[in-house]
């Protein structure tokens, strides 16, 4: 079974930064591109941003380009995907969660391409 660890999230006030990470320990799949998507209670999930596992180019949802950065760590065993969010507003306030294609596929937007998924971690931003 893949799994994938999130950490990170909590509270900030509006304007402040927060970085999350997931990581992957999994054999191939430390090879996967990794999404980052958001999800209000109520609401479907969607897409935040993702980085290719072929040569780290990523991808974000207009909501969040030129705020959120998302970067990749490739350890020996592990690969661990960051999403640095700053700028951040009421807007953002979700439960943020991490998911993988399976290993070779590129950044898609959609929730089903998304093999398996993080726990899940809630940002909450005042307004």
């Amino acid at each position: 079974q893949v799994q994938l660890r999130q950490s990170g999230g909590g509270f900030v006030e509006a304007g402040g930064s927060l970085t999350l990470s997931c990581t992957v320990s999994e054999g191939a799949f430390r090879r996967s591109t990794i999404g980052w998507f958001r999800q209000v209670s109520g609401n479907e999930r969607e897409f935040v941003g993702g980085i290719n596992w072929s040569d780290g180019s990523t991808r974000y949802a207009d909501s969040v380009k030129d705020r959120f950065i998302i970067s990749r760590d490739n350890g020996a065993n592990t690969v661990t995907v960051y999403l640095q969010m700053n700028s951040l507003n009421a807007e953002d306030t979700a439960v943020y969660f991490c998911g993988a294609r399976r290993p070779g596929y590129s950044i898609v937007t959609t929730v089903p391409e998304y093999r398996y998924w993080g726990q899940g971690t809630q940002v909450s931003v005042s307004p």
